[in-house]
Parts: C-alpha cells; sequence; structure tokens
C-alpha cells in the first residue's frame, strides 16, 4: 500500500486517534481527536479555541498521534500548522455528527489544523502469524530506517531464524537478511547472534 491508502484508512475507518503534546507541567498529555480529512498534503483536525490543547497545538507546532481498531494501527509523528477556518465548511459536510455538537454559527469557536510533515507507521497485527508492518512519510519529514539490521561478520548460523517469533529471516545467503515488513523489532534476533553483528537502528 501507499502513503494515500494509510492516510484513508486513519481518516475513514478508524477515525479517533489519541493525540499527545506536552501539558503545562511539562508532562505528557493525551487526548482523544477526530481527524475529519486527508489529502495528499496531509491530515485535518480541528479543536476549539479556548481550550488548552489548542494554546499547546499553536505553541509546540508538533504531535505524536496513535489509532487502532480491529488489530490494525497508524502512528504519526511530525509538524502541525493552524489553517484557520479553511476546509471547515468540508469538515462539516463530511462528517455530520459535528453539525449537532457546534450547530449554526457556533463552529467559528473552531480552527482547523494540518498534519503537513510527519513519519507514519503502519501495523498489522490481524493475521498474527504473519505480520505487516510499514512506514512512510508525509510531506518533506525524513523517513527514519528503524529495526534490526544485520551487519558484516554474520556466518550464517541460523541461530537468529531458530528464534525469531515471524521467522522473516531470509537465511539463503550471507549476511542473513531480515524482511523489515514482518518484522515485529522484538529483538531476540540480537539477543541470540553469538558474534553480535545483529544491531538495532532508531
Amino acid at each position: 500500500m501507499e502513503k494515500k491508502d494509510y492516510l484513508k484508512i486513519l481518516v475513514e475507518q478508524i477515525h479517533s486517534t489519541t493525540i499527545a503534546t506536552i501539558g503545562a507541567d511539562s508532562h505528557p498529555q493525551t487526548r482523544v481527536i477526530d481527524m475529519m480529512l486527508w489529502d495528499e498534503d496531509g491530515v485535518y483536525f480541528l479543536t476549539a479555541k479556548g481550550k488548552a490543547f489548542y494554546t499547546q497545538l499553536m505553541e509546540q507546532k508538533y504531535i505524536a498521534l496513535s489509532a487502532t481498531k480491529d488489530k490494525i494501527s497508524i502512528s504519526l509523528r511530525g509538524k502541525i500548522r493552524n489553517i484557520g477556518s479553511e476546509k471547515l465548511d468540508e469538515i462539516f459536510e463530511k462528517n455530520t455528527y459535528m453539525q449537532g455538537i457546534y450547530p449554526g454559527d457556533t463552529r467559528s469557536a473552531l480552527e482547523v489544523f494540518k498534519l503537513y510533515e510527519a513519519e507514519g507507521e503502519y501495523f498489522d497485527i490481524s493475521e498474527p502469524s504473519h505480520i505487516v508492518r510499514d512506514s512512510f512519510v508525509i510531506g518533506n519529514a525524513v523517513k527514519t530506517q528503524g529495526g534490526y539490521y544485520v551487519g558484516d561478520g554474520c556466518i550464517g548460523c541460523k541461530l537468529c531464524y531458530s528464534v525469531c517469533p515471524q521467522k522473516c529471516i531470509n537465511i539463503d545467503k550471507i549476511p542473513v537478511e531480515i524482511d523489515q515488513n514482518h518484522c515485529l523489532h522484538c529483538g531476540r534476533c540480537a539477543e541470540t547472534c553469538p558474534k553480535q553483528v545483529i544491531v538495532r537502528r532508531a
């Protein structure tokens, strides 16, 4: 799948997300926020100008969010910007329940935020013996190469494969290769490697 597929799942299938910011006490703070729209440029949500959440968004200009449904999860970390009332009418048209929360002109209390530059991860455990993991970016964010990787010095002993829950290590070549799209990031391979050449990145 591609970025647009993940954003569509996030907004149209999962919809409700948990967003983290830093509170006034300098500790992480979370709240559940609905993702209202998506396009190739990002994801859109809104909040009322009188909320502490609004103040945090304006000051920090960065969020982390996670959402899960039916054993599928999507996470995003990145930059946001306030776009005011832009897309507000479209949001109310596509999310009709909002008309009952903010009827008539009371929607003027709301402003829209756009997550426009972010790293994302898709994680699917709906088929437990064959998990799927993928990463993607929005905008100019840099994709981080996370996970476990096999370096020089691999002797092809296959001990890593023997302890891998997903059996996602190709042992037909040396050095062996971990399939990042099916890896749990559990670290058992690194713990077992007699040469200690399996390392975790980011």
